[in-house]
């Protein structure tokens, strides 16, 4: 029995160190891939070959829910954008603060007998109100409250427009991310959604209408820590599969979507908290199942700049809902594992999110625990493991430095030297710490999950 049980720990801890040496070997392509995409699209803006455009018509759905600290700021920047065909359409999704009163009375808005096309189900409207503000449209629709999915079917219901873009109230975009998350649609007419570029607000000071003046690391360590996770994400993985069309993300603080595309595929869910995830998904497979020619793009070069919580509570509330979202939108998709008819979507990208992410905190809580077994029963060289994680650990923060650096490079940011020294600093950190933190939060997740599927979870803004 005893023999039993020490094969059993030497092979479970084997299959971990060779699930981290697998992930190791797929970070470092992925971000040599990334480094490669950018560094061509560097290069066709130095010779001057991209070509903008600003007259595709777009609507900008922000959904908001007691955003009253944010939605004033978020609006202010979206009207200041270097594009000429847009509006801008608020959700207040039964907000219980002044969020509502705050955008009426700030932009001076009218009350309207409106009708809005209910092509997605979703909560009825209370009122609706509209202005032009420095010439662009901007509609107000106050609603009876219904969740994240459910403002922005309103949203799609209300928008007058042929592609739509989704917002968190608590984001800000550069002057040029309109034009620049539109490129994908005049370079292939099959595209159906694009992702943006997420990047942390905290750590980006911005000078006059929206253009960076540098990047710095404030003195809060879980935001600095979260920006070089960010990045690593952003710049990595989502670079590689938009290489086969296989994204099965796009942000929910920043993503276009064509709306008749989107409406057809049954628009976003109202049951799921993860939406964003579960919508790209769901276009996946409406398109694949209707034999439609389709493109989901990643475009990093269109940054969206959003708030990092601050506070390690709101961090932990934050991560379980996004895990408990990827949960929801792998099961109700789980046709597409194993799937043919989906090829790389399947075999490549949904079960790099099944391993990689939904059950890493179980594989990687449960190889540590066999891994320190093995060592206790001296069934594994603990010099060599040591030895193992420490380089493992430096490869890693090598990797986050490597995306970080890309994104310095790309963006042309202006960075002091004692940032730089706290940002290799704060790489390992990341990599030996934080990580590890967050995969107990996810665990925590799985636990809980019944008391987690919620749409709103507020987190402190500032």
């Amino acid at each position: 029995m005893m023999d039993l049980l020490r094969s059993l720990i030497y092979y479970v801890s084997i299959f971990y160190i060779s699930y981290l040496v697998v992930f190791a070997a797929f970070s470092f392509f992925a971000v040599l891939m990334g480094a490669l995409r950018l560094y061509a699209d560097d290069r066709i803006i130095m010779l001057k070959n991209k070509v903008t455009h600003d007259d595709l018509p777009v609507s900008l759905l922000v959904p908001a829910y007691n955003e009253s600290v944010t939605i004033i700021k978020c609006i202010n920047s979206l009207l200041e954008l270097d594009y000429q065909e847009y509006e801008i359409i608020v959700i207040d999704d039964g907000s219980t603060d002044d969020t509502a009163s705050k955008v009426i009375d700030t932009y001076d808005m009218k009350y309207v007998n409106r009708p809005i096309n209910f092509q997605l189900e979703c909560q009825p409207e209370i009122a609706i109100y509209e202005n032009l503000v420095n010439g662009v449209s901007l509609t107000l629709i106050r609603k009876v409250n219904g969740g994240k999915g459910d403002s922005l079917n309103m949203g799609i219901n209300a928008c007058r427009n042929p592609y739509f873009i989704c917002m968190d109230a608590d984001s800000n975009l550069k002057n040029d991310s309109l034009k620049e998350i539109v490129a994908p649609l005049f370079e292939d007419d099959s595209v159906v959604a694009v992702g943006g570029m997420i990047m942390i607000s905290q750590c980006v000071r911005t000078g006059e209408k929206g253009e960076e003046a540098r990047y710095y690391l404030p003195p809060n360590l879980f935001v600095c820590m979260q920006s070089v996770e960010y990045n690593r994400s952003f710049l990595a993985s989502r670079i590689l599969m938009d290489t086969f069309n296989g994204n099965l993300i796009i942000s929910g603080a920043f993503g276009l979507f064509k709306t008749s595309t989107v409406i057809a595929a049954g628009g976003y869910s109202s049951k799921n908290i993860g939406e964003d995830m579960e919508l790209v998904l769901k276009l996946h497979g409406f398109c694949r199942n209707n034999d439609m020619d389709y493109q989901i793009r990643y475009q990093p070069s269109a940054i969206c700049m959003t708030q990092a919580p601050t506070r390690f509570r709101d961090l932990k509330t934050q991560r379980r809902r996004w895990h408990v979202g990827l949960f929801q939108s792998m099961f109700a998709h789980r046709r597409i594992m194993f799937n043919l008819r989906f090829g790389l979507v399947s075999f490549f990208s949904y079960l790099y999110y099944f391993a990689y992410e939904l059950i890493a905190p179980i594989l990687e809580v449960l190889g540590i625990v066999f891994v320190v077994l093995a060592a206790y029963l001296d069934i594994l060289n603990v010099e060599y493991m040591i030895v193992f994680f420490i380089l493992y650990t430096i490869y890693g923060s090598i990797i986050s430095l490597s995306t970080f650096s890309q994104q310095m490079y790309i963006q042309k940011f202006k960075i002091s030297l004692f940032d730089m020294i706290k940002t290799l600093l704060l790489c390992i950190l990341e990599f030996a710490f934080f990580r590890y933190v967050l995969v107990i939060i996810r665990l925590i997740a799985f636990i809980r999950y019944k008391k987690l599927k919620s749409d709103w979870t507020k987190i402190k803004r500032v």
